[in-house]
């Protein structure tokens, strides 16, 4: 007599939302794979936005401009300095885009609907989005970063590179939380362009883009304390350049991502659980 369970009609086994989340994947990737000019944007674009303050150091600093950015940063290499905090801000960015954009879509060609009547949730196709934007992110910002250094003639590879990539790593999945919680904010207000636009200012600023975040009001550094990409940024900077940890040591300011990792994913599934089913009680799916 066999002792194997029935499958609950209508629950998904782990395999099969493993299946359905790569599925989403595979089919972002085979869509984007068709577009190789919006992958070669996505390279050019990060050297570019690095690139009018590296020349603007040069052209107002001169032979002082290195000496002048170590002694405000604690590096002298503001080529690498720029360049990680562009890129990074890339990583963020596409986060925020890609899920954002996929909500969006959903609700404007009326297939948010039908993914409500299939045992598959919303839940599980955001995270092959994310595995998507996850892959299509990092290989634009690692591409770009290399590129960088080689035309502006830095070493890209000085520093605890493993570290970095260790920095990079732990804070995916803070970020991701956080695009979660974007996503619910793009279901419960219906918009997507003005969101992510405002989005990116907020982002740009907070995380210390092309400044160290001690050079912000003492308010709004705590601010950005609260923020993952902020320790993501730092940590990279400091991995690589030296520029110093937040508390003094690469485990302390690994452990707050860590923190993050833990409390933002849940977070952003929470809220996003939330609205999502108010829209489906109270507004109606097809209000799109």
């Amino acid at each position: 007599m066999s002792t194997t369970l029935p499958t609950l009609p209508g629950r998904p086994r782990p395999a099969q939302i493993l299946s359905a989340a790569l599925a989403e994947t595979r089919l972002r990737l085979t869509n984007i794979s068709r577009y190789p000019g919006q992958l070669l944007m996505e390279i050019i674009i990060p050297i570019v936005f690095a690139a009018m303050p590296i020349l603007l150091g040069q052209a107002t600093g001169g032979d002082q401009a290195a000496a002048n950015f170590a002694r405000n940063t604690g590096t002298a290499n503001y080529v690498a300095y720029l360049l990680i905090g562009s890129n990074v801000f890339t990583i963020v960015s596409n986060a925020f885009w890609h899920i954002a954009y996929w909500l969006r879509f959903e609700q404007e060609t009326g297939t948010l609907e039908s993914v409500y009547l299939t045992p598959t949730s919303t839940l599980t196709l955001a995270g092959g989005v994310a595995l998507y934007s996850v892959v299509r992110g990092l290989a634009a910002a690692l591409l770009a970063y290399l590129l960088g250094c080689l035309i502006f003639q830095v070493n890209p590879l000085q520093g605890d590179v493993l570290l970095a990539l260790g920095f990079v790593a732990a804070g995916l999945l803070p970020i991701y939380g956080l695009a979660l919680l974007f996503g619910a904010v793009v279901l419960k207000v219906k918009e997507s362009n003005a969101l992510v636009n405002l989005m990116q200012w907020a982002v740009s600023f907070l995380m210390g883009l092309f400044y160290p975040v001690a050079a912000l009001p003492p308010l709004l550094r705590a601010v950005a304390l609260l923020f993952p990409p902020t320790w993501l940024t730092n940590g990279v900077r400091s991995a690589l350049l030296g520029v110093g940890y937040f508390f003094g040591a690469w485990y302390l300011d690994m452990a707050v991502l860590w923190v993050f990792m833990l409390f933002a994913p849940l977070f952003g599934f929470w809220v996003f659980n939330r609205v999502e089913r108010g829209i489906q009680r109270n507004e109606g799916v097809g209000q799109f």
